[in-house]
């Protein structure tokens, strides 16, 4: 497909204002409902005859909230089907049922239920009446509700999750209805499910031409006549652009209105000052509003250009991404708002602005917030095509389902301003087949049909000329995962192409542990295709950024050369946050990956100081490791700094030389031999100090510390504050080493959703009341419940004083 936004060589330039679909739509009288259908279903683990009969008991299943992963519930064992690579938990077959009332003056209205997400194979039913199939666990669905309603009755909707036929991924899915589900009510003529959609072919700092399409479903059988009025509001409530389209008639099923309107002088959105405007477009009809479809607007053009790079706005950027699973550590896969928010909050405090969602569609909620914080999203659709990489992944389905789950994707999420590339697939096996040179033109024209705005691209493992889906010229940015030693080449093999590095590095680091001698590299694995013989005993890897895989590098390697060249338009590193399966180079005990910048548990490794002074215009100085060792012991100390000319080391007040970064170090390094005491580093810049750092040897624990992330929550049974648990010595520095048992006691109108400590090899339950410190630290996340009030929460110890703190929910 030939598509001209993309045709000339060496230069795209993408004009859009984006327009994102929010679940809490503004509703004006009866207009459209959008209700929260989380609440109060039951459910059971295991298969259950009939279960989809309304008359069937389910007294005895258990009562829950959405989302819900049951696979997070359960224990580790290297039996489980999914495998360790899978995470090691179980999957199962699981039903979920729930009775509800509609009321009775909704008989003339469309009433709709929306998944989220559920994994995997869902079959719904409503009333006994069997609704659909969807085999893919991360697309999102609407099932029409209304033909088989009791309207001013009770009603049945039951809902079988199988994800019993393992392994099917190759990192750890989750099972359940895990993301949220919605119950949507609309008048019988009301804008389409993703019904809008909404580009802009000219930008500028003057005014931006915005051109709304909008998809209106006539349901009622009979013609119609309405007025379609949209109104762009910016920030602060005031009305800026809109149109009146009067008089539309609607003579079928579903009718597509083009509007135009302009906004002058646009704020527009980026990744520093992601500015989002709302839309308010209404369905009228006799004078009266029968739909109200509220939404956010963000305002942005951006280009890949083949030897300058990315630029947004006019303006050269660097995409600094991370690639990221969906799980949420000990949350596992299921959604939770501002877990999400954390994590991208921690990768912006790090200097990153992208995300790629791998290796599929994302919860919606990752995108809004990624609109609201300025994230540039690469949103991927698939990890295989026809060929399979799990003996029972997508690829049983593909050929019958990626025609609709591409166009659902698409259709759901064209209009965040946030997503701004297209992948169709990850390290696709058939890269190097010929059927790619038929498959990949087909899955482009699928996105293009639906959106022209956007480049598109594959994630290669194989990136050189042989490749046939870079050979078909379906895609748009040529993407390479890994292979940092070639990016040099790229023009050489590719001249006049665009660049984006997809997927790099996946160093390997085990938070708070340390393997001398700091500068030597280990290739753990050094093969992928063999058994990993080597490693540390306890299934430990060092986090002095010196372990990679055999396909990947070491972090500074990578960046080193991202620096180099202005056409590498941007990275996504592997990985952002460490997660669940996948726990390379090792397999059993361990049950989560190395490979994150940060812990399962959201505690950062060093290597995250060494983006944060490359990323970021923060002051840093950060060394490394922990001052607890053998007497005697040589010791590597490390530091990343920035905004100095050279750092000062002393120990016990003896100085140990100043060390300066030259040509492209990203940090220094001093050979100690250890003696406890004080080790003091002091960054200066002209001779005057601009940050210095301590770490003290640490004594025996003797004391608990609490620190919550949020002190006030809301009293809406979802949000969550996350409690950092630390052990200290009687002079309050963390003890690095510990491991003490924590116990964990509540009270008040919250409960202890998880408990973590970043230990990729404990095999604890995440759903608990106590946990063994890592190295030091552990986790415990609280979760409100519907009452505002206060909660006391204790943590407490053998042998060491415990600690409390209290929270408050509104």
């Amino acid at each position: 497909m030939s598509v001209p936004s993309f045709a000339s060589k060496g230069k795209s330039f993408f004009l859009l204002i984006v327009l994102v679909s929010l679940i809490n739509f503004s509703v004006s009288g009866q207009t459209r409902s959008v209700a929260d259908f989380d609440k109060d279903w039951h459910f059971h683990l295991g298969d259950v005859s009939s279960a989809e009969n309304p008359a069937m008991n389910d007294d005895a299943w258990r009562t829950l909230d959405l989302p819900h992963d049951w696979s997070v519930e359960g224990k580790f064992s290297k039996d489980n089907p999914a495998t360790p690579e899978g995470g090691a938990l179980p999957g199962g077959i699981g039903w979920y049922r729930k009775a509800f009332m509609v009321p009775a003056a909704s008989k003339n209205k469309k009433v709709y239920i929306d998944f989220d997400g559920v994994y995997q194979k869902s079959t719904v039913w409503i009333n006994g009446h069997q609704l659909g199939f969807r085999p893919n666990g991360y697309i999102s669905f609407r099932y029409d509700l209304t033909p088989y309603l009791k309207f001013g009755g009770k009603n049945s909707i039951a809902v079988k999750v199988d994800n019993s036929v393992q392994p099917n991924s190759r990192w750890y899915s989750g099972s359940g209805i895990y993301r949220n589900v919605w119950l949507v009510t609309t008048d019988k003529v009301a804008i389409d499910h993703w019904g809008t959609y909404v580009t802009t072919p000219k930008v500028s700092s003057e005014s931006a031409t915005v051109e709304l399409k909008t998809s209106i479903r006539n349901s009622s059988g009979k013609p119609h006549a309405i007025t379609l009025v949209t109104s762009v509001y910016d920030a602060a409530g005031k009305m800026v652009g809109g149109k009146t389209s009067a008089g539309v008639p609607l003579k079928d099923s579903l009718t597509s209105v083009d509007q135009e309107m302009s906004v002058n002088h646009p704020k527009l959105w980026s990744t520093t000052n992601p500015y989002l405007y709302k839309v308010v477009t209404k369905v009228i009809e006799n004078n009266n509003a029968v739909d109200e479809y509220t939404t956010t607007l963000g305002i942005r053009y951006f280009n890949f250009d083949a030897d300058k790079g990315f630029s947004l706005n006019g303006k050269t950027v660097k995409i600094l991404g991370v690639c990221d699973h969906h799980d949420l550590g000990s949350l596992g896969a299921a959604i939770n708002t501002r877990a999400l928010e954390r994590q991208l909050q921690m990768l912006k405090a790090m200097g990153c602005n992208g995300i790629r969602t791998s290796h599929n569609p994302p919860a919606p909620e990752l995108l809004d917030l990624c609109d609201k914080m300025g994230f540039i999203v690469m949103d991927e659709a698939f990890d295989c095509w026809e060929w399979k990489k799990a003996k029972y992944d997508y690829h049983l389905f593909f050929k019958e389902w990626h025609k609709r789950d591409l166009e659902d994707q698409i259709l759901r999420d064209r209009n965040h301003p946030s997503v701004i590339i297209w992948s169709i697939g990850n390290e696709i096996p058939q890269q190097g087949d010929t059927s790619a040179l038929r498959l990949a033109p087909e899955l482009a024209g699928i996105v293009h049909s639906l959106d022209k705005t956007r480049p598109i691209t594959t994630a290669n493992d194989r990136p050189d000329t042989s490749n046939k889906i870079i050979k078909s010229g379906a895609i748009d940015l040529i993407g390479y995962n890994y292979h940092e030693f070639d990016y040099g080449k790229f023009h050489a093999r590719y001249p006049g192409k665009k660049f984006i590095a997809t997927e790099t590095t996946s160093g390997l680091e085990t938070r708070g542990h340390y393997d001398m001698p700091s500068d030597s590299v280990r290739i753990w694995p050094a093969r992928w295709d063999k058994p990993f013989t080597e490693g540390n005993p306890d299934n430990s890897v060092s986090a002095y950024d010196n372990v990679r895989p055999a396909w990947g590098s070491t972090h500074e390697a990578t960046w080193k050369v991202m620096k180099k060249y202005d056409f590498l338009s941007g990275m996504f590193i592997w990985t952002g946050f460490d997660y669940l399966g996948e726990p390379t180079p090792y397999s059993w005990p361990s049950r989560s990956s190395y490979f994150g910048i940060i812990d399962l548990a959201g505690f950062p490794k060093d290597i995250y100081y060494m983006y944060q002074s490359e990323w970021t215009n923060k002051t840093v100085l950060h060394i490394l490791p922990h001052w607890n060792w053998e007497p005697g012991k040589t010791i590597d100390v490390w530091a990343f700094y920035n905004h100095a000319d050279e750092v000062e080391l002393f120990l016990n007040g003896k100085s140990m030389g100043v060390k300066k970064k030259e040509g492209d170090d990203l940090h220094i390094m001093w050979r100690l031999k250890f003696e406890p005491g004080t080790l003091k580093a002091v960054s200066r810049k002209n001779g005057q100090v601009v940050l210095t750092r301590e770490i003290h040897t640490a004594g025996k624990p003797a004391k608990i510390e609490l620190i919550a992330d949020r002190k006030n929550i809301k009293a809406d049974g979802k949000d969550l504050s996350f409690i950092t648990v630390k052990i200290l010595d009687k002079d309050g520095n963390l003890v690095p080493n510990a491991d003490n048992r924590v116990n964990f006691k509540i009270n008040g109108n919250a409960f202890i959703a998880s408990v973590d400590n970043g230990d990729e090899v404990s095999h604890d339950p995440f759903k608990a009341n106590y946990r063994k410190a890592f190295n030091g630290l552990a986790l415990a996340i609280v979760q409100s419940k519907d009452k505002a009030g206060n909660i006391t929460f204790t943590a407490s110890s053998k042998g060491l004083q415990g600690a409390t703190v209290i929270l408050q929910t509104k």
